[in-house]
């Protein structure tokens, strides 16, 4: 009998928890003709998981809605709305109408307007140009400011963190996080913790001890962090390590790592050392959710990230039924 791996496992639970939710979420997809993001539309169509919308051309088949920006009756309201958010940035409404019409920005402009749930895209564009659609369209969530990336990491064993699970940030945004923003990064991934992996949050923010280095700078950053985050009143437990094992050894489910190198070293390490599956990186800290693809994506990995983003739209929603 095969025997199911932790991402797997960690995705089936995501599965049910999608099933017993009021109604489907609706996801769209900027690339929505593209092979892979049309098979796993499908597929979540057809499993009753989500809603799921694309952007492209409709082929009448898959049984999946199709939406083109250049007919699309809701272009001229989604183009309103950029540029009442842009123009203070000199955005023109000739340039609004424009924008709302590449499918990137029409994508994140439907999840602004309440027209879809979440959205999901980079499968076909750079990281840069789907994130960016993102900040402009959806923005951070209220009182935030810093939108940061995390992993989900799986690991074989469950006797740590939650259940096996942790959510590692930033892994794939802000390079060289200010204090501040390790504050926000630190808020964003407890909630990332309570949506996803259904815990209460315990965060760890990461830095090398003060005494092992002699004025290391990251070690004041941590501490600084750390001071912000007692005056904001989190609401979560926060840990306070010297390196990522006492972090574990005292129960952390969330680590912070104080840059973007950090992060990337640490989740490889534990991915290619400890057997742990890294799933993601998802974006935490928008208004609504919308997630990243690699360009390499396979259909399967596009069908979880959509069950992920769904997710997040409904912990950020959780007592919204839809229209």
């Amino acid at each position: 009998m095969h025997e199911v791996g932790p991402a797997q496992r960690f995705l089936e639970v995501q599965i049910e928890r999608l099933r017993r939710l009021p109604r489907p979420m609706r996801i769209v997809f900027p690339e929505g003709d593209d092979p892979r993001v049309r098979a796993a539309a499908e597929r979540l169509a057809r499993e009753g998981l989500i809603e799921p919308l694309l952007i492209g051309r409709d082929r009448g088949d898959g049984g999946v809605r199709c939406l083109d920006p250049e007919t699309d009756p809701a272009t001229a309201r989604y183009a309103a709305l950029y540029y009442e958010r842009r123009k203070a940035r000199g955005v023109s409404e000739r340039e609004a109408a424009r924008i709302a019409r590449r499918p990137l920005n029409f994508a994140a402009l439907m999840v602004a307007a309440g027209d879809a749930d979440g959205t999901v895209g980079g499968a076909a564009n750079s990281t840069a140009e789907t994130v960016r659609a993102a900040l402009h369209a959806i923005g951070p969530a209220p009182g935030v400011r810093t939108v940061s990336g995390f992993f989900v990491m799986a690991l074989p064993r469950s006797d740590c963190g939650a259940r096996g699970l942790f959510v590692f940030a930033d892994c794939a945004v802000v390079v060289d996080p200010s204090a501040h923003e390790l504050a926000e990064i630190a808020l964003a991934a407890a909630g990332s913790v309570r949506t996803l992996l259904e815990a209460e949050p315990k965060v760890a923010l990461l830095a090398c001890a003060p005494e092992a280095v002699q004025d290391d700078e990251q070690a004041a950053k941590v501490a600084r962090a750390l001071e912000e985050l007692g005056r904001r009143g989190t609401g979560f437990a926060r840990l306070c390590a010297g390196d990522a094992g006492e972090a574990v050894e005292a129960g952390a489910n969330a680590l912070i790592f104080p840059n973007l190198n950090a992060g990337n070293i640490g989740y490889k390490l534990v991915e290619r050392l400890a057997g742990a599956a890294a799933i993601g990186p998802f974006l935490q800290g928008l208004a609504k959710p919308a997630n990243d693809l690699s360009r390499a994506c396979s259909a399967e990995d596009v069908y979880a990230v959509a069950i992920v983003t769904a997710l997040q739209a409904a912990g950020v929603f959780p007592g919204r039924q839809g229209p």
